[in-house]
């Protein structure tokens, strides 16, 4: 399973960006598809999470900013990103729990970088 990222550079504060990652290969199903990130210095943290059903959870961070949406037709999953501000600078990783022939696992993608500057 390959998850392929696009999306990120660098924005002004209070601009925007919109992150797609696709995931393919031998993929039976998708349950949870998200987005991660890591901050210089800091430890990779959760910004948001669809479920197969659609149902979704933010960082406090976020809320009211991002929207994550899927594609589950392409396997696809997006992150917009509203409103940006300097403190979003990070490198921006997709995340699918994937289930295959060989069991279900975590998948990531090879990160995006996003930088918002002042």
């Amino acid at each position: 399973v390959q998850l392929v990222e696009s999306g990120g550079g660098l924005v002004q504060a209070g601009g925007s960006l919109r992150l797609s990652c696709a995931a393919s290969g031998s993929i039976f199903s998708i349950d949870a598809m998200g987005w991660y990130r890591r901050a210089p210095g800091k430890q990779r943290e959760l910004v948001a999470r669809i479920t197969s059903g659609g149902s979704t959870n933010y960082a406090d961070s976020v809320k009211g900013r991002f929207t994550i949406s899927r594609d589950n037709t392409t396997n696809t999953v997006y992150l917009r990103m509203n409103s940006l501000e300097p403190e979003d600078t990070a490198v921006y990783y997709c995340n699918s729990e994937t289930e295959t022939a060989w069991g279900n696992r975590a998948y990531w993608g090879q990160g995006t970088q996003v930088t918002v500057s002042s």
